[in-house]
């Protein structure tokens, strides 16, 4: 089986919002790895060297952020989050797809305003020059990077989720 074989098997998704789900989730998938092993390096450093790794919490702290705002677009436009759905069997499904195509619109747009004040925070961190504790690494570039993550996120959500909602049947 061919990789783009392979990739059009294991994603639903179509044209190139199908290769942005691989690379996003490809992104989570090393830095999570490299979080494993940056823990393991600690752990053995601390326990056996009785030196941990320095900025070792600084970088897990990093990495989670890159990890989890690289993952929340695809879940995000997957609708992937966790829903209570306590009211749908009672409510007709036109009265449930409004109130999906509602959430989806406050969630999008609450995230694009969101958004807009993290990456004025972002700006504001670089231009006074704030860095990371141990390491000395400018934290305003990871913030920018949450604020343009959740712009994509209310971008696919308004977009490629809406299109979810309306056109495709739930199984």
């Amino acid at each position: 089986m061919s990789f783009s074989a392979w990739i059009k098997a294991h994603y639903d998704e179509k044209g190139p919002v199908r290769w942005l789900a691989f690379f996003l989730e490809m992104v989570s998938a090393a830095v999570l790895f490299f979080l494993m092993a940056l823990t393991c390096v600690d752990v053995v450093g601390r326990y056996l060297f009785n030196s941990p790794l320095h900025g070792g919490t600084e970088m897990t702290e990093i990495g989670l952020a890159v990890m989890v705002f690289a993952a929340m677009p695809v879940i995000t436009w997957r609708g992937g989050h966790i829903v209570v759905d306590l009211l749908d069997r009672f409510l007709g499904s036109k009265i449930v797809k409004v109130l999906s195509l509602f959430a989806a619109l406050v969630m999008s747009s609450s995230l694009y305003f969101l958004a807009l004040r993290i990456f004025e925070l972002g700006e504001r961190s670089i231009r006074r020059g704030v860095v990371t504790e141990f390491l000395a690494m400018p934290t305003g570039y990871i913030v920018q990077y949450i604020a343009i993550m959740s712009w994509a996120t209310a971008f696919g959500m308004i977009t490629y989720g809406v299109y979810r909602i309306l056109f495709q049947d739930k199984d």
